[in-house]
C-alpha cells in the first residue's frame, strides 16, 4: 500500500480543483464536529491510525485499509493512485480526542445583531433591523473600542439620546452584560462550506450517533 506521505493521489476530475483539497469534517471520539480539514489530510490522519472514516450512509468507522476496499461511491467524485480508486472521506473521527474546543466569534455587525437578538439593549424595543443601530457604549471619542465588549444594539430613539455621553451621565443601563459569543464551530469552512453528508454530525439537523 502506498504512503500518503509520497502523496500517490491524483483526483480523477478534470477542472474544479483537487478533490485533495475538498473539506472533510473531523468528529471527536463523541461523534461531535470540531473541525475541518482538507481530504488530504483526513486521509493522511486515517492512514496514520489518528482517525477513522466514517461512511455517513451507514455510520460504520473504518481503517484505512478498510476505506479503500469500499470502493469509490460515484463516478465523479473519485481519487486515483497507483493502487486503485479511492473515495474521499468527507467525515473522519479522531482516535483519541475527546474534547470540544471553544473559539472566540469574530466581531460582526450580523453577530452582534443575532448575539443582542436584534433588540434595543437599553429600552428592549424589536424594531424592525433596519430601525436598529450600532451604540458604543464608551463613545469612540472618549476611547471606546469596537468590539464585542464595548458595542451593543439600540434603536435609533436611544441612540440619539444617549449621543457622546457614558451611560451614567445620561442615567441609561444596559439590559445584560456585554458578551462575547462562544461557538464549536468557529473554524473555516463551517460558515462557508456544509456537505449533505455533514447534516447529521452538526448541531440543530437531527444529527445521529454511531454505537
Amino acid at each position: 500500500m502506498d504512503a500518503l506521505d509520497s502523496d500517490p493521489f491524483e483526483p480523477n476530475r478534470p477542472s474544479g480543483g483537487s478533490l485533495l483539497d475538498s473539506p472533510s469534517l473531523v468528529l471527536n471520539r463523541s461523534w461531535m464536529p470540531v473541525h475541518v480539514t482538507t481530504v488530504r489530510r483526513a486521509l493522511t490522519m486515517v492512514f496514520a491510525e489518528q482517525a477513522r472514516a466514517i461512511d455517513p450512509g451507514d455510520l460504520q468507522t473504518h481503517d484505512f485499509e478498510s476505506w479503500w476496499a469500499l470502493g469509490p461511491c460515484s463516478s465523479d467524485r473519485v481519487i486515483v493512485s497507483t493502487s486503485g480508486p479511492l473515495r474521499p472521506p468527507e467525515v473522519v473521527q479522531l482516535a483519541r480526542f475527546d474534547k470540544v474546543p471553544t473559539f472566540r466569534t469574530p466581531f460582526s455587525r450580523a453577530g452582534l445583531f443575532r448575539r443582542d437578538d436584534y433588540q434595543c439593549q437599553y429600552c428592549g424595543a424589536k424594531p424592525e433591523p433596519s430601525k436598529l443601530t450600532v451604540d458604543h457604549v464608551v463613545p469612540r471619542s472618549r476611547g471606546g473600542t469596537t468590539g464585542w465588549d464595548n458595542c451593543a444594539v439600540a434603536c435609533r430613539r436611544c441612540n440619539s439620546a444617549k449621543g457622546n455621553h457614558d451611560l451614567a451621565t445620561v442615567g441609561m443601563k444596559l439590559r445584560k452584560p456585554l458578551s462575547t459569543p462562544k461557538s464549536t464551530l468557529g473554524l473555516p469552512g463551517f460558515t462557508t462550506v456544509s456537505l449533505e453528508s455533514w447534516r447529521q454530525f452538526l448541531p440543530n439537523s437531527g444529527r445521529r450517533t454511531g454505537a
